[in-house]
């Protein structure tokens, strides 16, 4: 009698084989497993990584049956219902994924940059297992930036390899047309860090069915008698836009100027308070969170005032302000809130309130300020008194007598805030400072040893960062402590100990350094700058644990200008780049070649503003305009009135006698007017406004002829790169954005036009001489056929070259960027990047110029090596 034999039982498939066989976890940093499927309590996870792989894309990825079921999506998310993203089903992942931020290593599956763009939770709209395997799956998604009901429609097949699919922002309140809104360009940043991200449907839901005037919060909502603040509930300006109130918000900072503004009616007058930064968040269920402005969570540091807000029952919202504790003559004292903190005893400390971004299930960002502050006002009016939390005063004077007035009275100084502004989270020309003195933040980097009878430490070591992110010394500090200061610093330096100076090299630093890690930052006032950029009579004021030491960089008061200065009436928009650049025909097509629009070029100058700004600064430019794209009439404009673009001013002089004023940018919003003005290009002149006689750089423009190959540009460069590395020269190269690439050579401001001119000529003679198979030295399309003509006429007086990250009128808009010489050889063409692609490199933005403005280099070496005899100087020609 024979038995059967039992099968053995199926192997369950493992979910993570694919993942795993794809990568070398002995090289890679990416998890090989881990992390916990959420229970059925639990939220389901989400999280979408921006990766910079071979090309730049974003992996969507859901918790689904215990794994990271994941999506390639190239062009990221769109918050438009009508913008179908494809979306490319890749290999599961596991869990332990979602939490994983680096670097792939090269050669490795997926090398690249990785970032977790977004992170939060997700929740099935019916049986996500059945809409998964039907390839209809709806959900909503509550994340820092995504939230709102979602859809992943799976396509059907086509041989493709990988399935592909389509991500769909659905109908309802949170969608918004693409043209007035990009996530992925406005948010490009990371949010790992970041505290969980709240149920934004809740409040999006409660923001939609509740009346303003009969929503409660808290114990007012079970009563039938409401408090007094939610009686002061009412009708909100039209600018208002119902939204889910945020987990995070950075505060609106103002920025340093010189003197005040021009049109005093257009400006609210406020003292500025010698204190710390705080944000108080209250949930629609009460609770409250006092938060610094780089998110620090001082609720508990703040037992008493936490207390007092939860009792004044305020609707739920952002409310900005500022911290103090005042001295006996009831004024602001910054060292007694150090006290306070010192020896955990904060019952004194005041909360002064100024703004409200956000109340009652609605975004007040684009709100006009007075508005705003009218609204706290009577919402604190008729909240229950507390004498902790207080209304910060306007003034109604001139700002003259109003900055007199506070000095007189020892405070720091006057904030003044433009009538009719929004708010906006960066710094911003809005709100600007007037100080009474000199009184910044800076980086400590170490400390001297006590002399004499003192003990603990003999002054501090400070100082700030660069435009590279270098930190720069500036001097020491060594009055201002009392021996328990001293004590305390002592203790708290030890830990950060090191054995090499944080600086940059080359400071001259005496006495007995001892380095310590650059964390903590010392607020100090002092007497003035010297010519070397070292502080004079400085005096340490306490330390600021809400301030992020890397972004400490030197204040520089700005110069206001009349022709800044706008309408009452022109309130932008913060929640939207449409609103805020106020953008006329966004829908345009400025190049057919790729479908882009005016309001791609808008968004792509807003995305890189800060990074063109260190190109752009200080420095005169011309424009060209494109008003039918790039397949119409361009016209070069380098003069014109700007008095309806804010951002843009006429620079005084000209380096060309008799010529008239030149355009300026003033920050990073005239890029925005200038792209509403149907501008495309910008180029800028070899010098600064202040020395226009002198320029401070020289551009070496490879321009290749009729059917020079890409290799041969790339060849040239490297050539020219070498030549001047002969003559003692540095050099920096950055793409055209069209045909070629740009090397540029940093001067010291020693020598007049003819003179910079006529060597950079010198110099391409040279190359054509030495190398005529390559180069030319006379432009001309004939003289140029299968040679390259190095385009030294760029640095003629008047003579501009595109700036770095400007888009190029040409099709396909290529954009100019600066690159390594590292990455030469890896550039495709001129055009390596462009407008529809700027993602791919902005994790890199300048950093291939690091310490361009330290070498810069006199000529006068290279023109003794090269033989040119300079002519005489004074004589300025074209």
């Amino acid at each position: 009698m024979s038995t059967a034999k039992t099968p053995p039982p199926k192997r369950t498939p493992d979910p993570l084989q694919h993942y795993r066989a794809k990568r070398d976890f002995a090289r890679t940093p990416e998890p090989e497993a881990g992390g916990q499927a959420a229970s059925q309590k639990d939220a389901l996870v989400f999280v979408v990584q921006k990766h910079w792989a071979s090309s730049l894309h974003y992996d969507f990825r859901l918790e689904l049956d215990g794994t990271l079921k994941s999506w390639a999506v190239p062009k990221g998310p769109s918050y438009d219902p009508h913008v179908k993203r494809m979306a490319v089903q890749v290999e599961d992942h596991p869990l332990a994924y979602a939490g994983f931020e680096g670097t792939v290593p090269a050669r490795q599956y997926g090398a690249g940059k990785v970032i977790v763009w977004d992170s939060g939770h997700w929740t099935p709209l019916g049986d996500a297992q059945q809409g998964y395997r039907n390839g209809n799956l709806k959900f909503e998604l509550h994340g820092h930036k995504l939230q709102g009901r979602w859809a992943l429609v799976r396509m059907k097949g086509r041989g493709e390899r990988q399935t592909a699919w389509l991500l769909i922002k659905e109908k309802d309140a949170l969608a918004r047309p693409a043209e007035a809104y990009s996530v992925v360009d406005e948010q490009p940043g990371s949010v790992l860090g970041l505290a969980p991200a709240a149920n934004a449907a809740n409040a999006v839901a409660a923001a939609r069915v509740v009346p303003l005037s009969h929503a409660r919060r808290g114990s007012a909502a079970q009563s039938n008698t409401p408090t007094r603040a939610t009686a002061a509930r009412m009708a909100l300006p039209a600018e208002a836009l119902a939204a889910p109130l945020p987990e995070q918000l950075a505060p609106q900072l103002a920025t340093l100027v010189s003197s005040p503004p021009a049109e005093h009616a257009d400006w609210l007058y406020e003292i500025k308070f010698d204190g710390y930064r705080l944000l108080v968040r209250i949930d629609d269920d009460g609770g409250v969170r006092l938060l610094t402005r780089n998110g620090q969570d001082w609720s508990d540091r703040l037992g008493a005032l936490h207390q007092a807000l939860e009792q004044m029952d305020l609707p739920a919202g952002w409310y900005d302000g500022e911290i103090v504790v005042l001295n006996h003559k009831g004024l602001p004292d910054f060292g007694a809130l150090q006290r306070s903190f010192e020896s955990a005893r904060t019952d004194d400390v005041l909360l002064y309130l100024f703004d409200l971004p956000y109340a009652q299930g609605h975004d007040l960002r684009a709100v006009p300020l007075e508005q705003r502050r009218a609204l706290l006002g009577r919402l604190l009016d008729a909240a229950p008194v507390h004498d902790r939390v207080r209304l910060s005063a306007v003034f109604d004077a001139s700002p003259q007598s109003v900055i007199a007035s506070a000095c007189r009275l020892g405070l720091e100084g006057v904030i003044a805030k433009r009538r009719g502004s929004s708010y906006r989270s960066a710094r911003s020309g809005d709100w600007i400072k007037l100080k009474c003195g000199h009184r910044q933040e800076f980086v400590i980097g170490g400390y001297t040893s006590p002399r004499g009878a003192r003990s603990g430490l003999g002054s501090l070591l400070l100082g700030v960062h660069d435009a590279q992110g270098v930190l720069q010394y500036v001097g020491n500090v060594g009055t201002g402590f009392d021996q328990n200061t001293l004590t305390s610093l002592t203790h708290t330096l030890a830990p950060l100990a090191r054995g090499s100076s944080p600086f940059a090299p080359g400071a001259n630093i005496g006495g007995q350094p001892h380095w310590v890690r650059p964390q903590l930052v010392a607020e100090v006032s002092f007497g003035d700058w010297t010519a070397a950029g070292r502080l004079r009579h400085a005096v340490f004021q306490g330390l600021r644990s809400d301030i992020d030491a890397r972004r400490v960089v030197r204040e520089t008061a700005m110069k206001t200008d009349a022709s800044t200065a706008r309408p009452r009436s022109t309130a932008a928009a913060p929640t939207s780049l449409l609103q805020r650049a106020r953008v006329t025909h966004p829908e345009r097509v400025v190049d057919a070649s790729t479908g882009a629009t005016k309001i791609d070029l808008v968004r792509y100058y807003d995305l890189v503003g800060e990074l063109m700004m260190k190109h752009l600064a200080r420095r005169p430019l011309a424009l060209v305009r494109a008003p039918s794209g790039v397949a119409g009439e361009l016209f070069f404009q380098k003069h014109g009135e700007t008095g309806r673009l804010p951002g843009l001013r006429q620079v005084d002089s000209d380096p060309v006698p008799g010529k008239a004023p030149m355009f300026e940018v003033t920050g990073a919003r005239g890029l925005l007017s200038a792209a509403q003005w149907n501008v495309l290009e910008l180029h800028t002149l070899n010098a600064v406004t202040s020395a226009l006689d002198q320029p401070d750089r020289l551009v070496f423009d490879l321009d290749p002829g009729e059917g020079v190959p890409w290799p041969q540009v790339q060849e040239a460069a490297q050539l020219v790169h070498a030549f001047l590395g002969e003559l003692g020269l540095p050099a920096f190269l950055k793409t055209s954005g069209g045909k070629g690439l740009h090397v540029v050579v940093p001067l010291r401001k020693q020598h007049g036009w003819d003179t910079v001119k006529g060597f950079s000529r010198a110099v391409v003679q040279h190359m054509a001489q030495t190398i005529p198979q390559r180069f030319v030295a006379r432009s001309g399309p004939r003289n140029r056929v299968g040679k390259i003509f190095i385009d030294y006429l760029r640095n003629g007086a008047g003579a501009t070259t595109v700036a770095a990250w400007s888009a190029r009128a040409r099709p396909g808009l290529g954009i100019s960027v600066p690159v390594a010489w590292s990455e030469l050889a890896s550039l495709r063409g001129g055009d390596h990047w462009r407008v529809q692609t700027v993602h791919e490199r902005l994790d890199q933005g300048n950093a291939p110029w690091q310490g361009y403005a330290r070498a810069a280099r006199g000529l006068r070496a290279a023109m003794d090596t090269l033989g040119y005899e300079a002519p005489a100087e004074g004589k300025t020609t074209t």
